[in-house]
């Protein structure tokens, strides 16, 4: 990992409903364990992220709640903010699509591809709802899919098969407002000619070529993103409409284009940009540097819906617009299942967050660890309430907690909270301390690769580690017969919890705090942790629980809820 400056993004998050752990799991967990990673090795990283808030679904829950748009994302956008901050994900900034700036840059954009002339304007027959007197933009359709034949796809994607579609393929197509069959109706569009950028895209895609340079190393991207673009690709490339007769959105900014706005999938990826100048504009930053600087990568967090425009219809919009530069890596999730069930807001099948962080208080990172545990990183997982509650007590609260509170307890009460001083070494401990020295390395090169489960599964084995270095030399036998080889066993298991409380801030970050200050450690970096980190002599403080075991009731409390 060489380059200093980093630009990471986590899908903008629709702003029609309240986040559940799905979200989580896919887009923005992942990312806030690569960032702060990032961070504790002292790099400069703009974490991006934001409400999406335009596109046909916003109208249709207005529409649902007797409510303006307007009303419908200030709401949603205020409760998801809350609970991104509450869970620990620790964007640069959380910025909204209907921000003044936004428009304008998202304006500009479609101006200067105009200007270049980027799209091909055309007239085409369009669904169109005669009851509304409205034009049905892809989400206002729902049909059945002809890939998998789910019968409730919508006109840009089915959510069964994960297909992207186009209203036109959709058997027996309804309009989502009155339920009637739509009509065809003339409407003129901008449209995106895809097929014109095949030539650079496909080489960038498999390769990882860009202008005859390397650019990145494909293998180090998802198979399932891979595969997904060139199924794409492969197929075909058609053109895309860029623009939607809706009121609600970004006003096509060019003259014949009354009642027309951007649509969403140009505006919101334009929404990571908007959001960095405003960032770099409340920072003292120069914004250029991350989105225009060869030095910066560019890293798009998602779940595998939103691949096609992020490794397709963006990249060729950035690149058409020229300047810019284009993802270094996007680690697409799978999706994640609950209770061997697909998620479904509609059934309210579904852990949403912010009623988690209500029914758990203080257990947050109980929820990121399981999360991170389970993550479908190349597969689709499932989280189920009971494994959530075996990952806490058997391991958050028997391995890590139960390592923590030994060694805090010894200390206190063999030496007041005096970390002794380390005495001579014998094979074992050497043998350990070189094990420890190893783990911030082995946990680091699995984050960089995006695999957050193993660099999870190599941070509990440190945890283990401690656990039986304590169980094998047996300090509380030794302290009235051998006082020294006591006090180096204790210093050797402190420094363990030191380095355990460093490398826990990514995944944990309420728990790596809560051991900071137990072991009263600050102006620690990720570069600490494998070392000596505490002195001889160091005071610490007295132990507290980091983990509390989940009972029984509060799980079938949880189970319960869902049926409901």
């Amino acid at each position: 990992m060489t380059k200093k400056r980093y630009t990471v993004t986590s899908a903008l998050l629709y702003a029609n409903g309240p986040l559940h752990i799905g979200h989580i799991a896919g887009a923005y967990l992942p990312a806030d364990i690569y960032v702060r990673y990032l961070k504790g090795k002292g790099h400069d990283v703009a974490f991006i992220c934001g409400s999406d808030e335009h596109g046909a679904a916003i109208t249709l829950q207005a529409k649902k709640e007797g409510i303006s748009p307007q009303e419908i994302v200030d709401k949603y956008h205020n409760i998801n903010k809350k609970t991104f901050t509450d869970f620990g994900i620790d964007f640069s900034i959380y910025h909204r699509t209907s921000d003044t700036l936004h428009h304008e840059t998202a304006q500009d954009f479609f101006k200067d591809l105009d200007a270049k002339k980027a799209f091909t304007k055309k007239t085409s027959e369009q669904f169109y709802d005669q009851e509304n007197n409205q034009f049905l933009a892809d989400r206002y359709i729902s049909g059945e899919c002809p890939k998998c034949n789910a019968d409730d796809a919508y006109g840009d994607q089915c959510e069964k098969c994960g297909s992207a579609l186009s209203p036109e393929e959709l058997i027996n197509p309804k309009s989502t407002l009155s339920g009637n069959t739509p009509i065809k109706k003339e409407t003129t569009h901008w449209y995106l000619p895809m097929q014109d950028h095949e030539s650079w895209l496909k080489p960038w895609i498999e390769e990882g070529v860009l202008g005859g340079e390397q650019h990145h190393n494909p293998k180090e991207w998802r198979s399932q993103v891979i595969g997904q673009c060139k199924s794409w690709i492969d197929g075909g490339l058609q053109e895309r409409a860029m623009t939607r007769d809706l009121e609600w959105g970004v006003k096509v900014p060019v003259k014949d284009a009354d009642g027309k706005v951007l649509y969403v999938w140009l505006d919101a990826p334009i929404g990571y940009i908007s959001a960095t100048k405003q960032w770099a504009a409340d920072n003292g930053k120069n914004w250029k540097d991350y989105w225009k600087n060869e030095d910066t990568e560019l890293i798009h967090f998602i779940g595998k819906d939103n691949i096609v425009f992020h490794c397709i219809i963006f990249p060729i919009i950035l690149k058409a617009h020229e300047g810019y530069i284009l993802p270094t890596n996007v680690p697409a999730n799978e999706f994640l299942n609950l209770e061997g069930e697909k998620l479904s807001t509609s059934r309210n099948w579904a852990i949403w967050l912010h009623e988690y962080l209500e029914d758990f208080k203080g257990q947050e990172d109980a929820l990121r660890y399981a999360l991170c545990a389970t993550a479908p990183e190349s597969k689709d997982t499932d989280f189920t309430w009971k494994d959530f509650q075996a990952r806490n007590n058997n391991e958050l609260v028997a391995i890590f907690g139960n390592f923590i509170n030994r060694v805090v307890v010894l200390t206190h009460k063999y030496w007041e909270g005096v970390v002794p001083a380390c005495g001579n070494l014998d094979d074992y401990d050497k043998e350990v301390l070189e094990k420890l020295k190893a783990f911030p390395e082995k946990i680091g090169a699995s984050i960089e690769k995006y695999r957050f489960r193993e660099a999870l599964g190599e941070f509990m084995n440190l945890a283990r580690l401690g656990n039986k270095y304590l169980a094998d030399t047996e300090p509380w036998k030794l302290k009235n017969t051998d006082e020294k080889r006591t006090e180096t066993i204790l210093n050797i298991a402190i420094q363990i919890a030191a380095s355990l409380a460093i490398l826990s801030k990514p995944f944990m970050p309420f728990s790596s705090d809560k051991l900071k200050e137990i072991l009263v450690i600050n102006n620690i970096s990720w570069s600490d942790a494998g070392g000596k980190i505490i002195s001889d002599n160091h005071k610490i403080n007295p132990a507290i629980h980091l983990f509390n075991k989940i009972e029984d009731e509060k799980i079938e409390e949880q189970l319960e809820k869902l049926q409901h």
